[in-house]
């Protein structure tokens, strides 16, 4: 078993201390959400001791329809990350993890995961290109896009920092985020666990089981 129990307000009050930057090639910040734990720990997943409220985000799917987060996930196991398509290594690496582990659950229970793909890059994001990005990985899989400063609001309000695409020092447009994602129960619609991006497809294949039936891995 891979976890620790953390509680949110310490990941919350950690949350604007690191970012990553998909593809900068700079310090190799650590991702927000193994900021709580001890160095050299391989903990891939965190457990909340009270977990976060899924966000009151209304934003915009990649069929262009407006997409309320809490009223479509509502009682379904849910998996949310924030980054952007143009990243070229943790966002996607993340994503084709997540989705080669829920190729092991039985139908029904592929059926009923839903995971959540919010773009921290709306400028570039349109809904076209996140369903286009996002069909090559996992054509069930939801992406959202909307205003930065909602998208922001959302992303703060689990503890995950994000800033506005800027130029890096060699002029590539690059966004700063954190990169944990957040599993919610679908017994209380609670975000109880947070994957660092070391997470791999054994961690998800092990847990997502457990997940969607709303218990602790």
């Amino acid at each position: 078993m891979r976890k620790k129990t953390f509680a949110a307000a310490g990941l919350l009050a950690a949350a604007t201390l690191t970012l990553s930057a998909c593809g900068s090639g700079d310090d190799g910040t650590s991702p927000i959400a193994v900021v709580s734990e001890e160095s050299g720990s391989a903990e891939a997943a965190t457990l909340l001791d009270k977990p976060f409220e899924k966000p009151d985000l209304v934003l915009t799917d990649t069929h262009g329809k407006k997409y309320d987060l809490r009223a479509e996930t509502k009682g379904r196991p849910t998996l949310v990350y924030f980054g952007y398509t143009h990243c070229p290594d943790v966002c996607p690496l993340t994503m084709n993890n997540i989705a080669v582990a829920k190729k092991a659950l039985p139908k029904a229970e592929q059926d009923e995961l839903r995971v959540v793909f919010v773009t921290t890059d709306p400028d570039r994001d349109t809904s076209a290109e996140l369903g286009k990005w996002l069909k090559g990985i996992d054509s069930q899989f939801i992406g959202l896009t909307g205003d930065f400063p909602t998208i922001q609001a959302g992303a703060r309000s689990l503890g995950i920092s994000i800033e506005p695409t800027s130029k890096d020092k060699n002029g590539k447009l690059v966004s700063m985020h954190g990169t944990q994602v957040v599993a919610f129960s679908p017994k209380t619609d609670g975000g109880y666990l947070l994957y660092g991006e070391d997470a791999t497809v054994d961690d998800y294949t092990k847990d997502l089981p457990e997940i969607v039936k709303g218990k602790n891995p």
